[in-house]
């Protein structure tokens, strides 16, 4: 059986065959590396990949590990700006190899038209795609935007990219993995017409051309098989090689992950640390640093609590100073003061080792900021963040007041260039999360980071 699998005309390339007679005996059990993972310790929208963009460029390896295209990085790099939902940060590197881990879901016409249009040369060369991965079709975003609207008033706000409707299927064993595309495409065709047809009893209005469907993923196979790998093995690989140096990419944020965040009103997948062991196949005791990103404000897109939101002139100056639209759905970022209640819960799941404040210059203007360090519910001051979206209606929000600082940080490359207000706020925000802060973001371009140390 495993012989005529292997010798299949649908093999995808040769990438799952051993060539080698010693392989087996080469490799470690145990991996000597550890991978560096650079998180969302907010709602999103951070500056995540900017951070992935700097240490990408002595990285070998950059690996996305959850989400889809519902995810959005923003990158400007040698005076060009590149808009990624799929391909990880590390893709504009041409020494860099980039892996879609088993954990992402992946859109195959939104991926090859992201390439497209940020124009990346020969990236077919440095992307590896899990063969594990499942697949969002078209039908997958038609029946999300159904769901929104059959929910009403109480809509979730999604993206409208496919990504719960696929993610369901997986849990329901319903999905179609990359494999199964690139294996006997009979059987594909099959898995993909009961597919439409489950989805069709829910949604009779379901509009899907089978047909139109087939001939184009029997392209998309054909496009894709030499990227098609086992990633699992491949990340092996590279954690038993000590000069390896392994950046893993993470997608949204933590207060949107399916168990941690701020539920219902969170993305479908596991994207806070424990996401990067399931979504790639790596032991959790080779996850090394840990890198937080968080913005020196807050944001959010979509529906939820945000207990810190500033509906009023202040949000509008963040939202309009921080260029506060979605990357992926261009809708506007509602803003508030930074939460330490959010940050300390999301150190408590991903055990920051260091982090990356953004935007710090959004706030230049301002005459005060203020800083929300406590949560009162009923008069009791809370431990923690509360899982009940009702506990978070009713709480009060205790805000510490610093002086605004007035003055540009825009051209500011070292700490001691800041203004001194703002160097107050900085060392208050660190004091209060008891977490180093490494890297301060004041514009746009790679080189408007602060390295602290």
């Amino acid at each position: 059986m495993a012989d005529t699998m292997i010798n299949s005309n649908n093999n995808y390339s040769e990438n799952c065959v051993d060539h080698s007679d010693q392989s087996r005996n080469e490799i470690s059990t145990s991996p000597v590396n550890k991978v560096k993972v650079v998180l969302g310790c907010q709602w999103g929208d951070e500056g995540k990949g900017k951070l992935v963009d700097i240490l990408a460029q002595e990285a070998d390896v950059v690996c996305r590990c959850a989400g889809g295209n519902n995810a959005g990085h923003t990158i400007v790099a040698n005076g060009k700006e590149y808009d990624f939902h799929l391909l990880p940060s590390g893709i504009i590197h041409e020494k860099c190899k980039n892996v879609i881990g088993n954990g992402v879901v992946i859109h195959l016409p939104g991926l090859f038209a992201e390439a497209e249009k940020n124009k990346i040369q020969n990236w077919k060369d440095r992307l590896i795609i899990s063969d594990r991965a499942h697949l969002v079709f078209d039908l997958h975003q038609q029946v999300d935007g159904l769901q929104e609207t059959a929910k009403g008033k109480n809509s979730i706000g999604t993206t409208k990219k496919g990504i719960g409707p696929t993610y369901s299927n997986k849990a329901s064993r319903s999905g179609i993995r990359i494999c199964d595309l690139l294996g006997n495409f009979d059987l594909f065709a099959e898995k993909l017409r009961n597919l439409i047809n489950s989805h069709k009893k829910v949604f009779p209005e379901l509009d899907v051309d089978v047909n139109k469907e087939l001939t184009k993923y029997k392209e998309y196979a054909e496009s894709i098989r030499p990227m098609v790998d086992d990633t699992v093995h491949f990340m092996h690989e590279s954690l038993n090689d000590p000069s390896r140096n392994i950046i893993v990419e993470g997608a949204n944020a933590t207060m949107l992950d399916i168990d941690f965040g701020t539920y219902p009103y969170v993305t479908s997948s596991s994207c806070a640390v424990g996401g990067v062991c399931t979504g790639l196949g790596i032991p959790p005791s080779k996850v090394g640093e840990v890198y937080g990103v968080f913005k020196a404000y807050i944001t959010r897109v979509g529906e939820g609590i945000l207990p810190t939101e500033q509906d009023n002139e202040i949000g509008c100056t963040l939202q309009e100073r921080g260029h506060e639209f979605g990357t992926t759905t261009k809708r506007r970022r509602r803003c508030g003061w930074l939460d330490i209640m959010v940050f300390k819960y999301s150190h408590m799941v991903n055990g920051y080792t260091a982090l990356c404040m953004t935007k710090l210059d959004v706030m230049d203007t301002l005459p005060e900021v203020k800083i929300g360090v406590g949560y009162r519910f009923r008069g009791q001051l809370l431990k923690s963040f509360p899982a009940s979206q009702e506990i978070l209606s009713c709480i009060e929000v205790e805000y510490l007041t610093l002086p605004g600082w007035q003055t540009s940080t825009e051209n500011a490359r070292k700490f001691s260039d800041l203004p001194k207000n703002a160097q107050i706020y900085v060392n208050k925000v660190q004091e209060l999360l008891g977490v180093p802060i490494k890297w301060i973001g004041v514009g746009k371009s790679r080189d408007s980071m602060i390295q602290m140390f």
